[in-house]
C-alpha cells in the first residue's frame, strides 16, 4: 500500500468486503503504531454496544494487513468470521 497521511484516513468508513458490513469510521477508531519503525500495525474500533459503550472493553482490532484498498470515501477490509471477536462485534 502506498503512503497515506492520517488526515486522509479520518472520516472514511470501514467496510468489510466479506459481507458489505460497515464496521465504523476512522474518526471513531484508534491506530496502533510500532514505536521503532512508525508503521501502523492495526486499527482499533470501539464497540457501539449501548449507552455506556465508552466503558466497554470489547473493542475490535483490525490488523493493517487486512486492509485491501483505501478509496476516496471508504476503506475496504477483508475479514471473515474466523477473525477474533468478529461474530460478537456490534456494528
Amino acid at each position: 500500500m502506498s503512503n497515506v497521511r492520517l488526515s486522509e484516513l479520518i472520516g472514511k468508513d470501514i467496510v468489510n468486503i466479506q459481507n458489505g458490513g460497515r464496521l465504523g469510521t476512522v474518526a471513531d477508531s484508534d491506530l496502533v503504531i510500532q514505536a521503532e519503525t512508525g508503521e501502523i500495525q492495526s486499527l482499533i474500533l470501539p464497540s457501539k454496544s449501548g449507552f455506556l459503550s465508552f466503558l466497554d472493553h470489547n473493542n475490535f482490532t483490525i490488523p493493517w494487513s487486512c486492509l485491501k484498498k483505501i478509496g476516496s470515501e471508504v476503506i475496504i477490509v477483508d475479514l471473515d468470521e474466523s477473525h477474533i471477536n468478529y461474530k460478537g462485534f456490534n456494528y
